[in-house]
């Protein structure tokens, strides 16, 4: 099998040649590449919503720039009391924690408390009965020259 190809070079918009390869015996669809057109590998790349503003002027009389500046203005008004608002509530939320943090301590140390009377309680007990339990083997016997008189 003989493999043929052929290429086409063609550049676009964004400085950007795309070469396209075609394979005539291969039954597979190659991709396009992308290679950009200067030596030193292209720069950043535009965003399409500033490629045709980069050189137009603006009129700051114009009523179409101050209608975009009064809602800049207001997208900034709006962003900024979201911002504080959620400052807020972030504080408010961290002092809810630390009151339920110092309630739960408060138990704990209520509950620690509680336990260590309950040990020693359990303590005393556990030593009263060792007290009045013999141990086995010791069992009291009665005195044979005694018994019987």
């Amino acid at each position: 099998m003989s493999k043929t190809s052929q290429q086409n070079t063609a550049t676009d918009a964004n400085g950007v040649s795309v070469i396209h390869t075609q394979a005539h015996s291969s039954g597979l669809q190659q991709v396009p590449q992308l290679v950009p057109i200067s030596p030193g590998g292209g720069g950043k790349a535009v965003p399409p919503s500033k490629q045709g503003k980069k050189n137009s002027f603006v009129d700051r009389n114009s009523d179409e720039y101050r209608q975009r500046r009064e809602r800049n203005n207001m997208a900034v008004k709006k962003s900024r009391l979201k911002s504080k608002q959620k400052a807020q509530d972030t504080l408010q939320r961290v002092n809810q924690l630390k009151e339920e943090n110092e309630r739960l301590e408060a138990k704990i140390k209520l509950l620690t408390k509680e336990l260590s009377v309950l040990k020693d309680l359990f303590l005393e007990h556990a030593h009263n009965l060792a007290d009045n339990v013999q141990p086995v083997g010791t069992e009291t016997t009665t005195n044979p020259e005694n018994s019987g008189q």
